[in-house]
């Protein structure tokens, strides 16, 4: 969106005429790079990112994934005018959410446009972060996309070396791939007036507040953690110890009802019934999980609160493949918890009970459901990046992993990193060799400070902006 804008972030109101002038001011300058890609015979990707967005595109759009669609499609529209259609679609953000809202927009106005507006899309969740984290992010995003059929070509952006990144997008498709094998055909068809649930903007599914085991599940309370027995047992002499990352509802004794969607009289029963229950799609059924969910949160009467899980086959021993692991809890629960639904979650594919929670509490994290750590938004590297983003971006975890709620972002330039904070609340944006940039939003406050000085700037700036409390005497353990 910023092609042939200088960000300003200036709030005006444009008339259509000033609209129109804009546009063909973006023609003078995006046309003749249209003409060489074209004479050259080479391809093209139109992106945008959110955070990007032009200020024209944000007083008209909003920082939005609307605005991200047509500010693409405006570029798009050029691009055709002069015959050229090499080119293939992306819609960026470092939020799941947005990103999934983007891309669905983006391909329902596609098919709006007609047939010869069936160009490739390539996917990624950008500044996704590193570790497990990251991967999280990107499972949750790329995989909830590829899994509904959108999606030609992906880029895992992770804040570590890039022989990293390909292992994790491989292992994203051919979980998707397996999954199109396995299941060719739908398992119900529906009408978008039978589905409970906007697919371009998220509203939580509505239910009712129960009581299990003593915590609140459904209704307005946060989505819970469930964990099986035997895991609880194993955790039980640490529980102190595990921080944030506690288990909550003990599975087997929380009387929820596990049920086959598909079954048409097991669910009128269901919704005839007069107090809700806290129902999940039922174990061993050979079903595609995000289908069966929503197909479940279809039929069943809002009233009734859902627990989703990563499998619908549990785990029966240790050493299964963590990457896989990961990947299809994220992709599965993820999902669902950014189209709004679920109300409690647990992670039946990983047997390890410690890591099966760390699961479960990241998956709420990056799809925003459950805020409970820093979150971060960091780069991938790249050569206008002046500092060593991975070392940083660990020094930064270091000094601020406690801070709930706080969202920091860790860019490795000013070219693209201001904008593609998002909705960071603070930044560290590299400004020159050696030097750091300080954000405050997306407000730049401190300049030209010092690589060795700024991870301590950055604390003094969030103390400075009440967002700063001390860590805690322990750590948790999982």
């Amino acid at each position: 969106g910023n092609y042939a804008d200088k960000k300003k972030f200036q709030v005006r109101e444009y008339t259509d005429e000033e609209y129109a002038a804009e546009l063909g001011r973006i023609e003078e300058e995006f046309g003749p790079l249209v003409e060489e890609a074209k004479a050259r015979g080479a391809a093209m990707r139109i992106g945008t990112n959110h955070g990007s967005l032009s200020d024209r595109i944000m007083n008209r759009f909003g920082d939005t994934p609307l605005g991200m669609v047509e500010s693409a499609l405006e570029f798009a529209r050029i691009a055709r005018a002069r015959g050229y259609h090499d080119f293939v679609f992306s819609m960026k953000a470092s939020n799941p959410k947005v990103m999934i809202e983007a891309y669905r927009l983006l391909v329902a106005r596609l098919a709006e446009l007609g047939d010869d507006w069936n160009y490739p899309i390539h996917l990624g969740v950008t500044e996704a972060g590193d570790g497990e984290d990251g991967r999280i992010k990107s499972a949750i995003g790329i995989g909830s996309l590829l899994s509904d059929g959108i999606g030609d070509t992906i880029r895992v952006s992770l804040t570590e070396d890039a022989v990293y990144e390909i292992p994790v997008a491989r292992a994203l498709v051919d979980l998707v791939t397996s999954l199109r094998e396995k299941f060719p055909e739908p398992i119900a068809t529906l009408s978008w007036d039978e589905v409970p649930w906007d697919p371009f903007e998220y509203r939580r599914r509505p239910s009712s507040k129960l009581e299990i085991q003593g915590v609140a599940v459904g209704g307005d309370e946060t989505v819970r953690v469930f964990t099986s027995q035997q895991k609880w047992d194993a955790l039980a002499h640490k529980l102190d110890k595990l921080g944030d990352y506690q288990p909550e509802i003990v599975l087997e004794t929380s009387g929820v009802l596990e049920i086959d969607p598909r079954d048409d009289a097991a669910m009128a029963s269901l919704n005839a019934s007069e107090s809700p229950r806290l129902i999940t799609v039922a174990d061993d059924l050979e079903l595609p999980l995000i289908p069966a969910f929503r197909l479940l949160a279809a039929k069943a009467d809002p009233r009734h609160p859902i627990l989703l899980k990563d499998t619908l086959f549990p785990a029966t021993k240790e050493g299964a493949d963590f990457l896989t692991s990961l990947l299809n809890a994220a992709m599965n629960i993820g999902s669902l918890l950014c189209d709004g639904i679920g109300d409690a979650v647990i992670v039946q594919g990983e047997e390890a009970p410690g890591q099966s929670l760390r699961m479960s509490y990241n998956i709420l994290q990056a799809a925003g459901t459950r805020i409970f750590k820093t979150d971060y938004v960091a780069c991938p590297s790249c050569g206008r990046t002046l500092f060593n983003l991975q070392s940083t971006t660990q020094k930064i975890r270091e000094a601020t992993g406690h801070l709930k709620g706080v969202r920091i972002a860790v860019m490795g330039c000013i070219v693209n990193g201001p904008g593609e904070m998002a909705d960071a609340d603070f930044g560290y944006v590299g400004g020159a060799p050696g030097k750091i940039n300080l954000y405050v939003g997306k407000e730049p406050v401190k300049f030209n400070i010092p690589e060795d000085e700024a991870v301590a700037r950055l604390v003094d700036l969030i103390r400075e902006h009440g967002r700063w409390i001390d860590a805690p005497a322990t750590v948790a353990e999982v």
